[in-house]
């Protein structure tokens, strides 16, 4: 097999960029939106507000002129792959690349079409919304500091306007984070889960967002019976809020913002109402919208603590587990000091796995491959009882929310390679 020269791969590179650019058939512009007095309110109070969905058409019926970004996935990706509508465009796509590079390996040519095809989600997005669009990297580079950045980098430079690139939270995703940031990279820091973990992801990495997935942490405590679930979320999303908060006012390179992401309901877009971001999916804005809130009614929550109710029956350990959650302690925060000393753009995953074992602090549990195929398996919410002891809970949580993720690409990526091999 020939050796790939640097100018072949510009030559691949730069024509993927322009297939990422070539879309059919874009959307008209979304215009004459109204504006939501209630979600009015929210914008006074701070709250930036992103629609979680890729689905054009579920966000036309609820967009407001108080929205101002979405966000896509791989699972959008692969639903939309899956209906057929993209086949011969993939298929152009893998006949025009193979044109300026022959060898280019079945791998790197699947990336590159999943790369066009979220591309070409996320310009439809901009095209009828005029608003920013953050996009996913492929979850199989997720512990590759150097594909990280180059895919960060190539998305940056389709629209550097408007595309906000999701890093997901691993070792090697801190140190992307930090490299990606230095280049002026908007960078969306995704899969977090706690406020612990935003707080090292903010002084390290410096991104320009860092996300808790709250749905899913009501959902861990009440699927595994260990209490209803109410507030688990909420009380760790406020919780990385203030710490967030805290950073940015006293570190002027500091721009992080805190998401407030996988919401459930309508209802917690009062409950959190204050917090940096929202990304909010059309359930949870139909639901808001039909509860008619008043917005004298609304009021910052940021500073409210709430209640979290387990079992009377839960342990010591799964207490603990539980309150990592919004749980900052001062050992944590040398840990993370010491780090940031250091410099997030010289350090490497393993830099951080070993920090992590020095001090103790149980935030990077470096799962065995067989490990991974039994969280894969078990979906996005994890069995508690079978990672007691084994894992901390946020760091259990990031690596189930990152396997689920691969389930979906998997599926785009077969059909991918199936529409190549046709091609």
């Amino acid at each position: 097999m020939a050796t790939i020269s640097l100018s072949d791969m510009t030559r691949r590179e730069a024509l993927v960029a322009e297939l990422a650019t070539q879309v059919k058939n874009p959307p008209e512009r979304v215009r004459d939106v109204a504006s939501d007095p209630a979600l009015a309110k929210l914008r006074l109070l701070g709250t930036q507000l992103w629609m979680d969905t890729g689905d054009l058409e579920a966000a036309r019926k609820l967009w407001k002129q108080e929205f101002s970004a979405l966000t896509t996935n791989n699972t959008l990706a692969n639903q939309v792959v899956q209906t057929g509508i993209m086949d011969e465009d993939i298929k152009e796509a893998a006949r025009r690349i193979r044109d300026v590079e022959p060898n280019v390996s079945l791998d790197d040519l699947v990336m590159d079409i999943g790369f066009v095809i979220n591309c070409h989600i996320a310009l439809r997005l901009v095209s009828a919304f005029d608003a920013f669009v953050s996009v996913e990297l492929h979850p199989s580079i997720a512990h590759d500091i150097e594909k990280t950045v180059r895919y960060a980098q190539r998305y940056y430079a389709v629209y550097p306007d408007r595309f906000i690139v999701k890093i997901p939270m691993t070792p090697e995703g801190f140190c992307a984070v930090a490299r990606a940031r230095a280049e002026g990279i908007p960078i969306n820091y995704t899969l977090g889960f706690s406020a612990r973990q935003n707080y090292l992801a903010t002084l390290l990495s410096k991104p320009n967002y860092c996300n808790v997935f709250l749905g899913r942490l009501n959902s861990v405590v009440a699927d595994n019976h260990l209490g209803d679930g109410k507030f688990v979320g909420e009380k760790a999303t406020l919780a990385s809020q203030r710490a967030v908060r805290e950073l940015r006012e006293s570190h002027p390179d500091i721009p992080t913002r805190q998401i407030a992401a996988s919401m459930r309901s309508g209802e917690q877009l009062l409950t959190l109402a204050g917090v940096d971001v929202y990304t909010a999916p059309p359930k949870a804005v139909e639901e808001f919208y039909a509860a008619h809130p008043k917005p004298e009614s609304i009021e910052s929550c940021v500073n409210k603590d709430y209640e979290v109710h387990l079992n009377s029956d839960a342990d010591a350990e799964t207490h603990r587990q539980i309150a990592l959650l919004w749980t900052i302690d001062d050992a944590f925060k040398a840990f993370a000091k010491e780090l940031a000393a250091r410099g997030g753009v010289h350090l490497t995953g393993n830099d951080l796995r070993q920090a992590d074992r020095d001090h103790g602090t149980r935030l990077f549990s470096n799962f065995t491959p067989e490990e991974q195929k039994a969280i894969r398996e078990k979906g996005k919410i994890p069995d508690f009882a079978r990672w007691k002891g084994r894992a901390s809970l946020d760091d259990l949580m990031t690596e189930s929310a990152l396997q689920s993720f691969i389930v979906d690409q998997e599926a785009l990526d077969a059909r991918i390679r199936k529409l190549i091999a046709e091609a």
